[in-house]
């Protein structure tokens, strides 16, 4: 199936940007969130991307007709907290409602859950047949970092768990498992581990390949008239494994995790990936002399999918946190 440019626009604007918007102009009548969960429009959004319809089956059935698996998270209007009072703050309000605080702490932490409880389970999503594909869909703020809730971004990533390429999706799973499901499920048999947190932007999700497929950003979204672009689509025809996976940012790499990658990389895998006019040496000297990490990151324009395969995982016996939240500290 193939679907057009001009359907997936229409689509994002009555699905997304319309009942938003809507949704955030009675949220200021009733103080309740103005959240729209992305999941079912994720959904569609999926198959107009892919070209690969549904099933018709709802959540009981496979995503897509192809088995494809879709996972969605939404960082946007999520609930955001008083840092004075401890009280809940909506997305779109300056101030605590109950105290007239402005230290809040804006909430950017949504996640992909994974629900494994059984082999079976693990079996299904790393080596079932029917399911290539994994499909994670997100929309969160572009500009999060300067408190920008104006601008929304949505992306979709692919991975492949039974490819090579993404074999580390595969060893994620299992180490979580193995190692963190079935081990706190040993030491409190009536209590259900938490599903495996799979964090967007952070080094195991970076450590997978993934693939960005699509990227939307809507500006002014809560405006009379949001701007919609779409800023990057791999349309279906394309081949998949031409395609580069995201760079993984040099700072989340740790200084231990660079020597590793200096011990193990080929020296021009390693030159590859250094910011121009950084040569090997010098930066081998700056490892051995143990410089300071900031330094280290700065020379690195980011880590590509030949140093990654050099790394480490990282929480193989817990689940990792995310620590990805904005605050201002300022009082009135």
């Amino acid at each position: 199936m193939v679907f057009t440019r001009e359907q997936i626009i229409k689509f994002i604007d009555e699905l997304i940007i319309e009942p938003r918007k809507n949704c955030a102009k009675w949220s200021k009548v009733t103080d309740q969130t103005a959240t729209l969960r992305i999941g079912y429009p994720g959904q569609h959004l999926a198959s107009l991307v892919t070209g690969v319809k549904g099933e018709k089956t709802g959540a009981r059935g496979n995503d897509l007709s192809d088995g494809s698996e879709v996972k969605s998270c939404s960082r946007v209007d999520q609930l955001d907290k008083c840092n004075n009072c401890s009280s809940p703050v909506l997305r779109r309000e300056e101030k605590c409602g109950n105290c007239s605080s402005t230290n809040i702490t804006r909430n950017n932490d949504s996640k992909w859950l994974f629900t494994i409880r059984s082999e079976d389970d693990l079996k299904t999503l790393i080596n079932n047949p029917n399911l290539n594909r994994v499909l994670l869909i997100i929309d969160d703020y572009p500009n999060f970092d300067a408190g920008n809730y104006e601008d929304i971004r949505i992306q979709i990533f692919e991975i492949y768990p039974k490819e090579a390429r993404h074999n580390r999706f595969k060893e994620i799973m299992t180490n979580y498992y193995y190692k963190i499901y079935l081990e706190h499920k040993k030491s409190n048999p009536e209590k259900t581990p938490a599903p495996k947190n799979f964090w967007p932007y952070q080094f195991q999700f970076y450590l997978c390949n993934p693939i960005l497929i699509f990227k939307a950003t809507i500006k002014g979204a809560y405006t009379e008239n949001p701007q919609l672009v779409i800023d990057r689509w791999i349309e279906p025809k394309v081949d998949i494994t031409k395609v580069d996976s995201i760079s993984m940012p040099s700072d989340i790499l740790k200084k231990d995790e660079f020597k590793t990658i200096m011990d193990k990389a080929k020296q021009e895998e390693v030159i590859e990936c250094l910011v121009d006019e950084t040569s090997y040496n010098e930066f081998q000297d700056m490892i051995e002399n143990d410089e300071d990490l900031g330094d280290i990151q700065s020379l690195f324009s980011g880590i590509d999918e030949n140093l990654r395969k050099y790394l480490d995982l990282r929480d193989t016996d817990r689940i990792a946190t995310a620590k990805t939240k904005y605050e201002r500290r300022t009082h009135s």
